[in-house]
């Protein structure tokens, strides 16, 4: 004979019930690791957004609950003050890419003076050993500058001036390819440098040459690929 309904029998231990998903998860913390998980950009930037985000959010729930209303609506009507994480994301998303795309400006412009390093070292180490790579890694050379020159643009247009001109749309993705171009253009040339550098009579120089050309290219393409992350986020 089959039990009634209400004396079945439960294996859960007395006292324990299952637990409330409402209970185990924090709406604040939800909506600021979609956020998390969403936005591209420089980290320092996206940490300090999203804890600033995170605070508005706590201190606009605190308003409501300090009023008698009850947390999981204090928190409702603090998300719809704000909007949701779908509806913030694009702008915080553009702020972040428009940093990203002024750090790999910046990157790019600083290695103007490690490029005319190269150059120089590059021009009076003698006609002797390697002449062809070192004029590839001059022409190289130039075509980086030119890069590192419009990055220099991009960085004002997205400065200062951006406070009163709007900023063109794919202007961060075009500081990326930018810097891309720069890059690979100094990858090339700090090869060419160091295997110059081998039969050069003055060696140490071109071997200077090719390192700080190598460490430019290391900076510039790191940047560079953030950048297109952002920009395509």
């Amino acid at each position: 004979m089959t039990a009634p309904r209400h004396m079945t029998h439960s294996t859960q231990p007395p006292g324990a019930h299952e637990a409330d998903p409402d209970e185990t998860s924090d709406p604040i913390e939800d909506y600021t690791a979609t956020l998390t998980a969403t936005l591209r950009g420089p980290s320092r930037l996206k940490s300090r957004m999203i804890e600033e985000i995170r605070d508005g959010l706590t201190d606009t729930a605190a308003a409501y609950t300090g009023e008698g209303v009850p947390y999981p609506d204090a928190v409702h009507s603090a998300i719809q003050e704000f909007g949701t994480a779908d509806e913030l994301a694009p702008n915080c998303q553009r702020e972040l890419t428009l940093a990203q795309a002024r750090h790999t400006g910046r990157v790019a412009a600083l290695t103007v003076p490690f490029l005319a390093t190269c150059w120089f070292l590059t021009w009076t180490s003698g006609p002797d050993g390697g002449w062809p790579l070192r004029l590839l890694a001059v022409h190289l050379g130039c075509v980086a500058t030119a890069a590192a020159l419009l990055a220099t643009v991009a960085l004002t247009a997205t400065g200062p001036l951006a406070r009163r001109l709007p900023t063109p749309r794919r202007l961060p993705l075009a500081v990326a390819w930018t810097g891309t171009a720069a890059g690979v253009a100094m990858g090339i040339g700090a090869l060419a440098l160091l295997t110059a550098a081998a039969p050069a009579a003055n060696w140490p120089m071109m071997a200077v040459a090719g390192g700080l050309t190598a460490v430019s290219h290391a900076g510039v393409t790191s940047a560079a690929r953030a950048c297109r992350h952002c920009a395509r986020a």
